[in-house]
Formats: structure tokens, C-alpha cells, sequence
């Protein structure tokens, strides 16, 4: 019998591996069960933008753990007490929105890597003013294992200070928003924008050079997500689950009601993303 100890999801970035996930915002309770047989190594839920609670964030992400599935949750806002908050729910990865300050990047690494220290102490220690004794930082260090501290990079102003931002320690990741970096750019959903390209390259090289993971979710086609693995990108955040059921939905009927002489040929697989 082997004995082979699966490696977490940070314990695979940090090794430089490829992982997979999508966004859930489904709470139904056969849903978990339905996304283990797809193979995904973690789920992204967003509560920056899906209405959930937080009794139903942590059935969702304790459900998915129990599964074996990595839960990633995006907070509201850069707040640390909020991103202790869902790791109490059961996350194993906090990515924070719309990072734009060295100060923020400190603020989730004290929140996701120092926890459950908190206060003037913890800050103290985050900046090398203070030293923690051998026996504190061993504890913190074992009680911090597995959680994955991601900065969302979605702005203009967070690009121009990436070095900065990514030189924070303990920052294991970044996740490009695609649709607020391209309203940030001036360039609203023109994800083909060779400025919007080449800020994205910007991005992925200068975080992969630093050694940290990347990803970008983007809910269209998956040819994209290989594009932007071909520049650096380990960490493929694709589509989420109503806008999959629609697109597989939409196919489906568009070739039943062609066969069925309910739809013109032209029309045939044109659908939504």
C-alpha cells in the first residue's frame, strides 16, 4: 500500500507545478460532489461579488476540503480581521482585491501567514522590529502551513508598483483581474488590446521571476487560459459554473433545435460566454 502523502496546493506552486480550478458560485449541496469528478485541484469563490454569508462560505469550503479540493476565497476588500474570518471558515487560500500598496501586501501576509497573531505585536514581528522566539515561530510556521496568501493585480497603479508590491515576503501568489485591469488601462473587456496583452505579460514575468505563482481567470475560451500559460502562468482560474452550464447549454440546444428545424444553420453553435 503506498503511503504517499498528497502535496497541498501551496506545496505544488511552490515547486513551480501547473494547477486547475474554476470559480463556484453555486451553494447547492450536490455541486462539491459534481466538481470532485472534474479533476480541479482548488474552487475560487468570490464574495467580493457573489451574495454569499458567511455560514454558507464555510459549509462550501469545508465541503470542498473534505473533498480534497484546495477552497480559494476572494474577500470584499483588503481587510485582514476578513481574511482570518474565512480562514476560520475552512479557506486554504485568501486573495485580497484590488492591492495597490505595500502596506495592503503586509496587512494579508500578516493575515494568512502570522495568524492567529494579531495587534501591535504581530505587526512588530511582520516588519523585523521584534524577533519571535524559536518556539513561537515554529508554532506559527506549522499553524500556517497550508494557507496560500494570493494579492489581486487588477489597476494601474498596482502595475506601476509591482517590484514593491511583490517584494513583500510571504506573498505566495498573484491573480490578474482581467475586466477591472482593462477598465484600469482605459481599455473596458479589450482582453486582445495589445496594450492589455502586454501589461498582462508584464505581470506574469515579473511575478514569475520573483518566484511566485500566477493566474488569470478569464471566463471565455480556453485557448486563452493557454496562451497566457505559454507566458508564465501556473495557476489556470477557468470560467465559472453558470457560465459553463449556459455556454454547454446553449451548444446542446442549438443542435437539437437544428435538427429539429426550429433553428437556421448559420445559427448553429453560436452561443454566449
Amino acid at each position: 500500500m503506498s503511503t504517499a502523502i498528497t502535496p497541498t496546493l501551496l506545496q505544488k506552486l511552490k515547486n513551480g507545478q501547473n494547477v486547475y480550478g474554476t470559480c463556484i458560485t453555486s451553494t447547492a449541496p450536490m455541486w462539491p460532489a459534481a466538481i470532485k469528478r472534474t479533476g480541479v485541484d482548488f474552487v475560487f469563490i468570490d464574495t467580493e461579488h457573489i451574495p454569499l454569508d458567511r455560514a454558507e462560505l464555510a459549509k462550501m469550503c469545508q465541503i470542498f476540503k473534505a473533498l480534497g479540493i484546495t477552497p480559494i476565497v476572494r474577500i470584499p476588500s483588503p481587510d485582514p480581521y476578513l481574511a482570518c474570518q474565512v480562514i476560520d471558515g475552512g479557506a486554504l487560500g485568501v486573495v485580497a482585491p484590488y492591492l495597490e500598496s505595500v502596506a495592503q501586501i503586509q496587512d494579508l501576509v500578516g493575515a494568512t501567514k502570522f495568524k492567529p497573531l494579531k495587534g501591535e505585536k504581530m505587526y512588530n514581528y511582520l516588519r523585523g522590529v521584534e524577533e519571535m522566539t524559536p518556539e513561537l515561530k515554529q508554532y506559527i510556521t506549522n499553524f500556517n502551513a497550508a494557507t496560500i496568501c494570493i494579492a489581486n493585480i487588477e489597476s494601474v497603479p498596482a502595475v506601476e508598483r509591482l517590484d514593491d508590491l511583490l517584494s513583500v515576503p510571504g506573498l505566495d501568489a498573484v491573480f490578474i483581474g482581467p475586466h477591472d485591469l482593462s477598465v484600469s488601462l482605459g481599455l473596458p473587456e479589450q482582453y486582445d488590446h495589445p496594450e492589455f496583452e502586454a501589461t498582462v505579460r508584464t505581470i506574469i514575468h515579473k511575478t514569475r521571476a520573483r518566484g511566485l505563482a500566477i493566474g488569470i481567470h478569464f471566463s471565455l475560451e480556453p485557448e486563452r487560459q493557454i496562451k497566457w500559460m505559454k507566458e508564465g502562468a501556473n495557476i489556470v482560474v477557468h470560467s465559472f459554473d453558470v457560465a459553463l452550464f449556459v455556454q454547454r447549454l446553449q451548444h446542446d440546444l442549438s443542435i437539437i433545435k437544428q435538427a429539429a428545424g426550429d433553428l437556421p444553420a448559420s445559427d448553429s453553435g453560436s452561443f454566449v460566454v
